[in-house]
């Protein structure tokens, strides 16, 4: 039976590139040796308390259980999910073959690996629906997804760059096909109780933007930015725009430099013709620069085309314009606010 998996690249995506460039897993763990020659879980946790001498029983059961899920449970066939830290999209692949140690890796962190065949690099996340998200958001680097049909949905959103959300009429505790007296591993069968609180909330708060400012919304949402840091912006009203629905400038009337164009796309992931429409609209209104926002993401064309304008146009998707009002929320309307409540709250690093 297949199932779906999630190996991350590092705590801040140090592998991200490198597991992608060249088709691996890419899970870290450094300090551990080779483990070819483990063949049950018991002898993997044996290897790792010759490592973690100073582990206490549940740490070390925690490591064992994601080390035993690279060594011996991953296998070709299976599914691999990789939210990537550098980008903030997901990458979707099929594995292709079980463990391997690459000794003659020079850094330590890229030895622990399975192979995948990447199909999808740059899913949005604002493409997985909340429920899974929160199944995805694990602070573990190596679990296992099985509740709210994780691993038929991510199929759909490695065919089709959409997620359905749950199927009513299978049971949402056990995966299509398998077996309902199987004994589950919790360390890394059950990512929920193990979740990543920044992410979640980041992910919460993504979904509320969404749901607010929807539309036109999402074009007086990013206007009130620009307003946040220091721009004199024009905003155009709802309909026909002819490719411009903020102007935004610098001075006492917004005429001084830099003067930027902004496009805004709320809906499904943006194509190359919208870039060039940007372009033509910034040299007719003699723009410094260009602004597109881009909610659902651009297209690997979009993306081609913008390479060699990194000057002149930047790209805001959902990601960055979470993180943009975050930076300015204490300076956006009141309105704005009520409708997208924040607090900002302390608490011990783990």
């Amino acid at each position: 039976m297949s199932v779906a998996w999630v190996v991350r690249t590092g705590r801040y995506g140090e592998r991200d590139a490198w597991a992608l460039e060249h088709g691996y897993s890419g899970a870290g763990w450094g300090e551990i040796p080779d483990l070819t020659e483990c063949k049950t879980r018991e002898e993997v946790s044996a290897a790792l308390a010759k490592v973690y001498t100073d582990a206490s029983d549940g740490a070390l059961a925690n490591r064992t259980g994601q080390m035993w899920a690279i060594r011996g449970r991953i296998a070709p066939g299976d599914l691999m999910a990789m939210p990537l830290k550098t980008t903030k999209r997901i990458a979707i692949g099929n594995v292709i073959s079980g463990y391997e140690y690459l000794a003659d890796e020079e850094d330590p962190e890229r030895r622990h690996v399975v192979r995948v065949d990447w199909k999808v690099t740059d899913l949005p996340r604002a493409a997985v629906k909340q429920d899974l998200l929160f199944s995805l958001g694990s602070a573990l680097s190596v679990f296992a997804p099985s509740k709210n049909h994780a691993f038929e949905r991510l199929c759909e959103l490695m065919d089709k760059g959409a997620d359905p959300g749950q199927v009513p009429f299978m049971n949402p505790a056990v995966p299509a096909g398998a077996d309902e007296n199987l004994v589950l591993d919790d360390d890394v069968d059950e990512p929920e109780l193990h979740a990543d609180i920044d992410e979640i909330a980041l992910d919460r708060i993504t979904a509320k933007i969404e749901e607010e400012f929807a539309g036109h919304g999402l074009a007086t949402l990013v206007t009130e930015i620009l307003e946040a840091e220091g721009f004199l912006c024009m905003q155009a009203p709802p309909g026909p725009d002819g490719g411009i629905d903020v102007i935004a400038g610098k001075g006492v009337l917004g005429l001084d430099s830099p003067r930027i164009i902004v496009q805004v796309k709320s809906g499904s992931q943006v194509g190359d013709p919208v870039v060039h429409q940007l372009q033509g609209v910034m040299s007719s209104q003699g723009a410094d620069q260009g602004l597109l926002v881009a909610w659902g993401g651009v297209s690997k064309p979009a993306r081609d085309s913008l390479k060699g304008r990194q000057l002149s146009i930047r790209v805001w998707e959902s990601a960055d314009i979470v993180s943009a009002v975050l930076r300015t929320y204490d300076r956006l309307s009141e309105d704005t606010r009520t409708r997208l409540p924040l607090k900002h709250v302390w608490m011990l690093a783990d």
